[in-house]
C-alpha cells in the first residue's frame, strides 16, 4: 500500500474544487447542501476549529502512532467514512471506491440501508469488515431480514440512526428535484451533457439504485411510486423499545449516532448500546442545534469512562480530527470530504484523501508531542 497523495490536491478544500468543477452541479448540491438556511452546516467546522492545542516541545518523544483499538478491531487512524445515501448518485460506483479504499487502510467504512451498493457487495469488499447503517423499517419483518442479512455478512458493528426523525427542509434538493427519489428535470439533464466524465460513468455503472432495498420493492414502480413507498418503508424516530429490540436481536456491537444531550446519552446507555456518535447528519436537520463538538465536549467528560463516544459531521481535515480527539472522542467519522475525494480523483479519491488524512494528522501529532492517539486530551488548551 502506497501512502502517496496526489500533490495537486493536497487538502480537503482543493479536492472540493475539482468535484465541484467535474460534478453535475445538481449532484454536488446534494453533496454539500444542508437544511434551510445552512446555518449549522457552517457552524460545525467554525467551531471544531476554535479548539486550541498545546504542544509540549521539551518532553521526551518516542514518535507517533495513530493506530486506534475499537470494538477489538486495532484500525490503523482513528477516522472512518460515514455512511452516505445515495453514494452512487453524486459520482458513479462512490460507495464501492471508498469501500475497498477504507480496506486497503484498515479503516472503518459504514454502508447506508439507502447507499448503492448491497451489503452483500461491501462486506466482500471489505472482508466483512464494515459496518451497517440501519434506518429504522416501519415494520418489524423489514428490520429483522435487514439485521439478518448484516450478521450473515460478517459484519461487527449495527449503526442505527437517533437525528433523522423528520425529512429535512432542503433548498437546494428541492430545487434540484433531488428528493428520494431523484427526478431529472431538463435543467439536470443539460448538467450531466456537459459533465461527460462523470456522465460516461453512470452509464458504465448503470442507474444508482438503493440496491441493499431492491429484494423488497415492488417490480414496475414508478419513481414517483418509488419515493412514496421508500417514504412509507421507513420510520425514522427513535424510541426505547426499538433499541431495546435491536440490542436484543443483534449479537455484534451496537452503535447510535446522533445523540447530543446527556439525557438521551443515559437512556442509550442504559438500553446497551456500546458506542454513540455524536452528530447532527451534517447539519443536514436542524439548522438551531448546536454544532457537533460543544456537544462532544459535555458529553465525553461525563459519558467518556461508560461508553465509546465518537464524532461526526462538520470535520475537513487532519487538524480537525485532531481537535475532536482532544476534545474526547475515541474516533472521527467523515463523509463529505470523501465523496469530494471521489468527485476529484474518481478511483483513486478514496485512497488519496485517506493517505492526505493520514499525513496531516502525522504532522499534528508529532508537532504538539502526542505519541498516542489516546493521549490528544491531554494537549486540549481550549474547547471554547
Amino acid at each position: 500500500m502506497s501512502d502517496e497523495i496526489n500533490s495537486r490536491y493536497p487538502s480537503i478544500e482543493h479536492l472540493r474544487e475539482r468535484a465541484r468543477q467535474r460534478m453535475p452541479r445538481f449532484a454536488f448540491e446534494y453533496l454539500e447542501g444542508g437544511c434551510n438556511s445552512e446555518i449549522n452546516l457552517k457552524r460545525n467546522t467554525r467551531e471544531i476549529r476554535e479548539v486550541q492545542l498545546k504542544p509540549w516541545y521539551l518532553r521526551d518523544y518516542a514518535g507517533s502512532d495513530q493506530r486506534t483499538e475499537l470494538f477489538g478491531r486495532t484500525y490503523d487512524a482513528p477516522f472512518g467514512i460515514s455512511p452516505i445515501g445515495l453514494q452512487g448518485l453524486m459520482w458513479p460506483r462512490a460507495t464501492e471506491i471508498l469501500a475497498k479504499a477504507a480496506h486497503v487502510h484498515n479503516v472503518p467504512f459504514i454502508l447506508s440501508t439507502v447507499g448503492t451498493a448491497s451489503i452483500e457487495t461491501v462486506a466482500e469488499l471489505t472482508d466483512g469488515k464494515a459496518w451497517f447503517q440501519l434506518y429504522h423499517p416501519a415494520e418489524d419483518e423489514l428490520r429483522d431480514k435487514l439485521i439478518n442479512r448484516a450478521a450473515d455478512a460478517g459484519l461487527p458493528v449495527l449503526l442505527i440512526l437517533a437525528d433523522t426523525p423528520t425529512f429535512a427542509y432542503r433548498p437546494k434538493e428541492i430545487k434540484n428535484g433531488l428528493s428520494i427519489p431523484p427526478q431529472m428535470s431538463i435543467g439536470n439533464v443539460i448538467q450531466m451533457m456537459t459533465h461527460p466524465t462523470w456522465s460516461l460513468g453512470q452509464l458504465a455503472a448503470g442507474a444508482p439504485e438503493f440496491k441493499t432495498m431492491t429484494p423488497y420493492l415492488p417490480k414496475g414502480l414508478s419513481m414517483k411510486h418509488l419515493g412514496l413507498f421508500m417514504n412509507k418503508t421507513f420510520s425514522g424516530r427513535l424510541n426505547p423499545d426499538k433499541i431495546g429490540a435491536l440490542r436484543d436481536r443483534w449479537k455484534g456491537k451496537l452503535v447510535i449516532k446522533g445523540i447530543v444531550n446527556p439525557e438521551d446519552a443515559e437512556k442509550a446507555i442504559s438500553l446497551g448500546v456500546d458506542g454513540m456518535i455524536v452528530s447532527n447528519h451534517g447539519g443536514r436537520q436542524l439548522d438551531a442545534g448546536q454544532s457537533t463538538i460543544k456537544p462532544l465536549t459535555e458529553l465525553a467528560k461525563e459519558f467518556g469512562d461508560r461508553t465509546t463516544m465518537m464524532i461526526d459531521s462538520g470535520l475537513r481535515g487532519g487538524p480537525d480530527i485532531a481537535n475532536a480527539l482532544a476534545s474526547g472522542a475515541r474516533f472521527a467519522f467523515m463523509g463529505r470530504s470523501f465523496m469530494y475525494g471521489v468527485g476529484a480523483l474518481g478511483e483513486e479519491g478514496g485512497t488519496h484523501t485517506i493517505a492526505m488524512l493520514k499525513k496531516q494528522l502525522q504532522q499534528v501529532m508529532e508537532q504538539v508531542g502526542c505519541e498516542k492517539v489516546s493521549d490528544f486530551p491531554g494537549h486540549l488548551l481550549s474547547g471554547e
